[in-house]
């Protein structure tokens, strides 16, 4: 099954886990010197090369469905524009998946590294401890598997909570909650309390991404529970977490409470009310656009294509994004498919561009006028990125900025709203623009 291959970029022989990449030797690039890279997090499957260009985009020529026919296919560019570089910070992480701030002024940022640290870098530099360190909780041996997601609380200054999501020992999908201890710089180990241990059947496609929405709620991303094709068509099947968008209330102290307005609250038609959205293979990096409230979901695909989707501010829920019945906006297994009801991505590429992708964010930053309001995202196996925006008339256009020789695990987002790269291999990069 393409899913079990080695992860690009020299996986070793002990790391050989339910994951797709490729082996591969990355390519020099003028803005980024990449190290060696372990297993990807949110791999895809077919082998890519990096020592070549991303070949050009295809337009799509897949209707939309009626439910997104607001929503236009994006046109694409056929060249890197130049508009982007990456500048180098640091580059001796330990397979740094996800990066954030704690909201509090400091400064500081955290940094989720796979096997089980959250460290921290001020100024640019690596604080010598660990802010969090819970590696004998994790089983991270599979390339999907580890500490996976960390979101602060939007009143961390006063109550010092904040939520990691993990794969525990056992191989659980695992959402916790932590307190800070009298030391700013260091986590209360002690004050763990599970809010939730979702079963998992295999050790691929287990989301991860936390963030809080704009209304205080926390969502959480999970992936299908792994194999190939969604083999318990659980996308599909709302009697489960797997494959959902959850959104939670977790400003209590109960674990946590259902928000009154999720869709399915009163557990109607047997759904599981923490779901948000459904038809999801594997969420692994989403974002709220901080100035307007609307959610961007970057969804990995299965072989052929990838996907990013919307959900504007002030939605109601209950999106309904495809999978397993369709892969991006395309059939998946059969020649014709029943879809009305189901959401078309913004855009998708396919497999002759990247493997994976990685959801990033909408810049909100001050220092690059040229990327305000650009949704910036990219793909693991090509290292590629790219920029989603409206024009005029309302169609989403995409362009390609950079080819990098990264294997991107994740996109990050500082206080101010300057957007950085991860590369799985060990190194951040804060995007940057000429202006």
């Amino acid at each position: 099954m393409h899913r079990y291959q080695l992860a690009r970029w020299g996986l070793l022989a002990t790391l050989l886990m339910a994951a797709c990449g490729a082996t591969q030797t990355p390519a020099s690039s003028p803005s980024a010197t990449v190290s060696g890279s372990t297993a990807v997090p949110n791999s895809n499957a077919v082998a890519q090369s990096a020592t070549a260009p991303a070949p050009a985009p295809t337009q799509t020529t897949a209707a939309p469905s009626a439910a997104t026919a607001a929503q236009p296919n994006p046109t694409e560019t056929a060249e890197s524009t130049g508009e982007i570089q990456l500048e180098k910070l640091i580059d001796d992480l330990n397979s740094p998946v996800f990066v954030t701030h704690a909201g509090d002024a400091s400064g500081r940022m955290f940094v989720v590294e796979k096997k089980g640290v959250i460290a921290i870098l001020r100024d640019g530099s690596r604080a010598e401890q660990p802010f969090l360190d819970i590696s004998d909780l994790i089983n991270s041996s599979g390339s999907e598997q580890g500490l996976l997601g960390l979101a602060f609380h939007p009143d961390y200054t006063s109550n010092g909570r904040f939520f990691v999501y993990y794969t525990a020992s056992n191989g659980d999908n695992t959402l916790a909650r932590y307190q800070v201890s009298d030391d700013p710089d260091v986590a209360d180990p002690t004050s763990a309390q599970v809010l939730f241990a979702q079963p998992d059947f295999a050790a691929n496609h287990n989301g991860g991404m936390l963030a809080f929405g704009p209304d205080g709620y926390l969502y959480v991303g999970l992936g299908d529970g792994g194999g190939g094709g969604d083999p318990q068509a659980n996308g599909q099947k709302r009697s489960t977490l797997l494959g959902k968008l959850l959104r939670l209330d977790v400003n209590g102290d109960e674990p946590y409470a259902i928000p009154p307005d999720n869709p399915w609250s009163a557990g109607a038609d047997q759904a599981r009310p923490e779901i948000w959205a459904y038809g999801l293979r594997n969420p692994w990096r989403f974002s709220f656009d901080r100035a307007t409230g609307d959610l961007y979901i970057g969804d990995v695909g299965q072989n052929a294509y990838e996907e990013i989707d919307f959900q504007p501010a002030g939605a109601s829920g209950a999106q309904n994004y495809g999978w397993n019945t369709r892969e991006g906006m395309h059939c998946f297994r059969a020649d014709e498919c029943q879809s009305n009801d189901m959401i078309d991505p913004i855009a998708e590429y396919d497999h002759d561009q990247g493997c994976s992708v990685t959801g990033g964010y909408v810049y909100r930053g001050t220092e690059f006028a040229s990327l305000q309001g650009r949704y910036i995202f990219g793909d693991y196996c090509s290292g590629t990125i790219w920029s989603l925006q409206r024009d005029a008339s309302g169609a989403w256009e995409q362009h390609k900025l950079l080819d990098s020789a990264l294997s991107i695990s994740s996109f990050g987002e500082d206080e101010a709203g300057e957007l950085y790269v991860l590369d799985l291999g060990g190194g951040i990069y804060r995007v940057t623009a000429e202006e």
